[in-house]
């Protein structure tokens, strides 16, 4: 609104696009995270906290478990353009090895090991999709890694774009299903 007030209609709709999308991915998307310690689950109370692990484990892990797969057995890209190292592949790996950690991280969680399965190959796949979009925002921008932070793997918004675009369906899935 400032920028209107101003008069300043140069590339106004492009800017104040760029300011939305911040806004959403810097707090609407990642705010779901500490409101998992808020719900109300019967008979896990106390325990939110596991929900959050849960949450970034499975996540981080199909991460790193698309990019072992996709190096060993990638031949197919999934979008070359955009993310060239991503492959289907990898994505298949990751995906059905993050639904195993999940089903296998279930103890934590108020989920049988089928629905912590399910819940993990989910938000995997938004977690996949999430990086897909930060990765066409950055080739938009001509930036290639949002940061330095570990060597080759970019800054912190590069390892937790996955999280970003999981995190509100996961707090969603929970809250539907087992809060109150």
């Amino acid at each position: 609104a400032l920028t209107a007030l101003r008069g300043d209609t140069e590339r106004f709709l492009e800017r104040i696009a760029h300011q939305q999308w911040a806004i959403m991915i810097a707090v609407y998307c990642i705010s779901h995270v500490p409101f998992l310690l808020f719900l109300d689950i019967p008979g896990f109370q106390g325990q939110q906290i596991f929900l959050i692990i849960f949450l970034i484990v499975t996540v981080q892990g199909s991460d790193v478990l698309q990019y072992v797969f996709g190096k060993l057995f990638g031949k197919h890209r999934v979008s070359p353009n955009v993310s060239p190292s991503k492959t289907w592949e990898g994505l298949i790996g990751g995906l059905a090895s993050a639904s195993l950690l999940g089903a296998a991280l279930s103890f934590m969680t108020p989920f049988s090991p089928l629905q912590a399965g399910a819940i993990a190959f989910m938000i995997c796949t938004l977690g996949f999709l999430g990086g897909l979009v930060a990765s066409a925002i950055k080739r938009d921008q001509g930036v290639k890694d949002w940061g330095q932070l570990i060597e080759g793997h970019g800054g912190m918004l590069d390892r937790a774009d996955s999280l970003v675009f999981a995190a509100p369906i996961f707090f969603h899935i929970v809250r539907f299903y087992w809060s109150v």
